[in-house]
């Protein structure tokens, strides 16, 4: 277990997302962590207060670290149609070879990139993994030209999985992705695959086969293993039984 101690200034959309956790995760195991204004109903962070994390985590809590320390000095986020740009001009610049686990691409950093933006919206892998993986000690200050080695996960048998689903108590609010959640998008939380990772899932009881991104942590209840938008359980037949067994394939 990995503690971390709230700072002055730290906002639950950092924490959050440099952790790879939900809000609901973060909120359920740190319950005294947090609290809420009595003037406009915003959840916040208790400064002093501690947060504990699995020790899985401990590449990301220096990345909170330094992303504090350089927020007042680190330049304004570009907007998204210039980051979508620099993604689609750098198709040609990214290179791939296989190897016994996966796929290993090389990466030539980009304006606009960011670690957590090419490990969640571009190659479906952990921020912490990227970290790692290029002996990163500070993720504010990427190079433009600097080469980054991304390790794609090898590919995966099917497997079977159980499923529940989640729905309007939780339409509009902030998924581990830092997107707001849409009950009715193809969307679906998982504990531990990479945040951005597309799957199908298909219901061996009637053949209905749907694709969907993961974009949120959880269930966190026992011997469940996804849960879905309640658009998706709609599609799958789930939403009366409540829970139910899929096949899911990792695309």
């Amino acid at each position: 277990m990995i503690s971390y101690s709230v700072q002055k200034g730290d906002t639950i959309a950092e924490v959050t997302k440099q952790m790879g956790v939900s809000w609901q995760e973060l909120k359920r195991k740190n319950p005294e962590a947090v609290g809420r204004s009595n003037l406009n109903g915003n959840w916040f962070l208790r400064e002093g207060a501690t947060l504990n994390f699995a020790a899985s985590l401990k590449n990301s809590l220096s990345q909170v670290n330094n992303s504090r320390q350089a927020r007042q000095a680190a330049p304004p986020p570009p907007n998204t149609g210039m980051f979508m740009a620099n993604i689609a001009a750098s198709e040609n610049r990214i290179h791939t070879t296989s190897n016994a686990v996966g796929k290993v691409i090389e990466h030539i950093v980009q304006p606009g990139d960011t670690i957590w933006e090419l490990a969640v919206r571009k190659y479906a892998v952990h921020v912490r993994d990227i970290i790692a993986d290029n002996g990163i000690t500070d993720p504010k200050q990427l190079q433009i030209g600097q080469k980054l080695i991304i390790n794609l996960p090898a590919p995966q048998p099917p497997q079977k999985v159980v499923a529940s689903w989640y729905g309007d108590p939780f339409h509009g609010r902030p998924m581990a992705n830092s997107d707001i959640y849409d009950m009715y998008a193809p969307t679906i939380a998982h504990k531990e695959l990479p945040l951005g990772t597309r799957v199908e899932l298909e219901n061996p009881v009637n053949g209905t086969i749907v694709q969907a991104t993961i974009t949120d942590r959880g269930p966190y209840i026992e011997g469940r293993d996804v849960d879905l938008s309640y658009g998706l359980a709609r599609q799958l037949s789930l939403v009366e039984q409540g829970v139910g067994s899929l096949i899911m394939r990792i695309l």
